[in-house]
């Protein structure tokens, strides 16, 4: 009875343990005069360093491409016109930034 039991708590460890590590990705982001600054990393408190942090016009055409450095940031000259900014960590979902929520 007592292995029964120890093997249902292991089968049930197995099967929510995804859930228990899952984290998701998080960017927040400024601008100071025609400076942008982002943060990017994930919910765990962990850095995204070399993660890549792309700026788009509403076009969708790709204005700029920068991976996070040492500190998980990232800065760009603000571009003309409306654009937003996305972190693709390669799992979960994007995380966006529209040029309005700065």
């Amino acid at each position: 009875m007592r292995n029964q039991i120890k093997l249902m708590w292991a089968a049930g460890l197995l099967t929510c343990s995804p859930f228990l590590f899952a984290h998701y990705p998080m960017m927040e982001c400024a601008q100071q005069a025609q400076q942008i600054e982002c943060r990017v990393g994930f919910s765990d408190g962990s850095k995204a360093v070399g993660k890549p942090v792309r700026l788009y016009d509403y076009d969708e055409n790709l204005l700029l491409e920068q991976k996070a450095d040492h500190r998980s940031l990232v800065s760009f000259s603000a571009p003309e016109g409306e654009f937003y900014i996305q972190f693709d960590s390669g799992h979960e979902f994007p995380v966006e930034v529209d040029y309005g929520e700065l």
